[in-house]
């Protein structure tokens, strides 16, 4: 799909990188609670994201997932969306311990670190997202910074969007792995490192 913004035109595609195995919660549903067994909150591999953050490969049965959505605004800012399985965002004060299924996102744009998520919805401001190509990502840590993984992978998604000043182009399809269907009778979910607090807007 293309969206044009006054003179101009914005392009989004969603690109899946999805990792995990399927579930059927969703961020709105409850999770495993603060009472979760230490087992159950995986173990910590050697592996580490931009920022020395060590990955933590998730317990079998407890393999979050996420999917990422951005669509632009008329005011040149954009609109982001995850969609999780089998995860829910901890909110703010959370004591600071690994429990599965628990943590929160961390939105990157073209691998530098916008903000800490913890709901699923933002809004990235104009100045964020200049003319071009840029690759927006989301990844699920949990509350003790590590980094959620399955298979030594980080659970993460990126979003490919494009802004231009240009006339209108034509769409870029969605490019999904075999494995990213969604829940069974549902859509597919759609599809860093650097310094925090760069700017960005909860919505």
């Amino acid at each position: 799909m293309s969206w044009t913004r006054g003179a101009g035109t914005a392009l989004a595609a969603c690109v899946l990188l999805l990792t995990g195995t399927a579930g059927c919660g969703s961020g709105d549903e409850k999770g495993p609670g603060a009472g979760a067994s230490p087992t159950s909150a995986g173990r910590l591999l050697g592996d580490t994201d931009e920022d020395g953050r060590r990955y933590r490969e998730a317990a079998a049965g407890h393999a979050p997932e996420v999917g990422i959505e951005v669509k632009p605004n008329a005011d040149d800012s954009w609109d982001v969306r995850l969609t999780v399985r089998d995860f829910r965002f901890s909110p703010a004060g959370t004591e600071p311990a690994a429990v599965a299924g628990r943590g929160v996102a961390r939105l990157f744009v073209d691998g530098d670190l916008i903000t800490a998520l913890r709901g699923p919805r933002h809004r990235l401001v104009a100045g964020l997202v200049p003319r071009g190509t840029h690759h927006v990502t989301a990844r699920l840590y949990a509350d003790d910074g590590t980094v959620w993984a399955v298979d030594g992978e980080p659970v993460e998604s990126t979003a490919d969007i494009t802004a231009s000043d240009a006339g209108p182009t034509g769409a870029t399809q969605p490019t999904l792995r075999e494995d990213a269907a969604g829940p069974a009778g549902g859509p597919p979910l759609t599809g860093g490192h650097g310094s925090p607090g760069r700017g960005g807007e909860a919505s």
